[in-house]
C-alpha cells in the first residue's frame, strides 16, 4: 500500500492510527477499520474530528473526510461557513492553529510544517483571490516554484518552452509569461493562472478554493477543463465551491456539504444538483440544532 496523501484526526501520537493511514488517498479525521483499545468503553468520536482556530474563534468544528487518490471531491458550503479557512489549514497558513488533531501527508506528520515545505511536497492551493506581486514576472515565479519543487534548476529557455504548450491549452496569450504576476490580470486571466501553476508543479493534491467565482461561462468551461487534464489516478482534487455551476463541468466522486465548520452530509454528485434547487437553509437548520 503506499502512503496516505493526507490524513487528519485527534489522536495524539497514536501509532496505531498512523500505521492506519498509509493505506488510504486522502483523510481528515479518518476512522480505522478496527477499533482503537478501550473504544468500547469511551465516546472517541469528538476525538476524531479536525478543530481549527483563528485567534480565539474556532472555525472548523470537527471535520471527517477521506479523499483517495485518483478522486476528486467537492467540498460546497453557505459564505462564511469556513470553507475558505479549511483550505488555508491545509497549506499551513500561519494565521490558523489545529486545535485538536494532527496532518498527516503520505505517512508524515506535517502539523507542524510550513506552507513552503508543503508546497515543495506535492500540496497546491488554488486561490479565490489570487494577488498580484509586482516585479515578478510569470515565468520566473513559476521557474522559481518548479525547481524548489522538483530540485532541478530549469533554464528560462528549458520553462518557456513547457509554459508555452500549457498556456495554449489554456487559452492564455504567450506574453503572459512575461508579465507580472497577475498585474492587471482579469477575473479570468488570474484563474487560469492558478491552473497553469497547477499544470507546471503537477500536484499531489490539489486544493481549489471556489476557483469559479468570477468567471464567466467559457473561462469557467476553459479552466474546469484544465483541471480535467491534469485530473489521473494519483493525483487528488478537493474542489471547494459555494454554487454547482463549476461541477457542470467537473464531475465529482464526492459531494461533501460544509455547514458552520461541519460535514453535515456526504453523498453523489446528484447531492449538487439538490443544493442548486434547493440551497443551504435547511442544513443550516440542522447545524444549528
Amino acid at each position: 500500500q503506499r502512503a496516505a496523501l493526507l490524513v487528519l484526526h485527534g489522536f495524539d501520537d497514536d501509532p496505531h492510527l498512523a500505521s492506519k493511514a498509509s493505506g488510504v488517498g486522502v483523510a481528515v479525521g479518518d476512522l480505522p477499520e478496527d477499533p482503537l483499545p478501550g473504544a468500547a468503553e469511551v465516546d472517541i468520536e469528538p476525538l476524531l474530528d479536525l478543530h481549527a482556530s483563528a485567534g480565539d474563534v474556532e472555525i472548523i468544528k470537527g471535520l471527517n473526510l477521506t479523499i483517495e487518490r485518483g478522486e476528486i471531491h467537492a467540498l460546497m458550503g453557505p459564505n462564511g461557513s469556513g470553507k475558505s479557512t479549511l483550505s488555508y489549514v491545509l497549506m499551513g497558513h500561519p494565521g490558523y492553529e489545529v486545535t485538536d488533531g494532527k496532518i498527516y501527508y503520505k505517512g508524515e506528520d506535517i502539523t507542524e510544517w510550513t506552507a513552503d515545505e508543503r508546497g515543495r511536497s506535492g500540496l497546491v492551493l488554488g486561490f479565490q483571490y489570487p494577488e498580484e506581486i509586482p516585479g515578478v514576472s510569470v515565468l520566473n515565479f513559476l521557474r522559481t516554484a518548479l525547481s524548489n519543487r522538483t530540485g532541478t534548476d530549469y533554464t528560462v529557455l528549458e520553462l518557456r518552452l513547457k509554459v508555452a504548450e500549457a498556456m495554449k491549452e489554456l487559452g492564455m496569450d504567450q506574453s503572459f509569461a512575461d508579465r507580472y504576476l497577475n498585474e492587471g490580470f482579469s477575473g479570468g486571466e488570474r484563474k487560469r493562472n492558478e491552473v497553469l501553476q497547477m499544470t507546471i508543479l503537477e500536484p499531489e493534491l490539489a486544493v481549489l478554493d471556489e476557483t469559479d467565482s468570477g468567471l464567466d461561462i467559457d473561462a469557467l468551461r476553459t479552466v474546469a477543463e484544465g483541471v480535467q487534464r491534469l485530473h489521473d489516478d494519483d493525483r487528488g482534487f478537493l474542489i471547494i465551491t459555494h454554487y454547482q455551476r463549476m461541477l457542470d463541468y467537473i464531475t465529482p466522486d464526492v459531494v461533501h456539504i460544509f455547514v458552520d465548520g461541519k460535514v453535515v452530509e456526504t453523498g453523489g454528485p446528484d447531492l449538487a444538483e439538490t443544493i442548486e434547487e434547493s440551497g443551504y437553509d435547511d442544513y443550516r437548520l440542522g447545524a444549528a440544532g
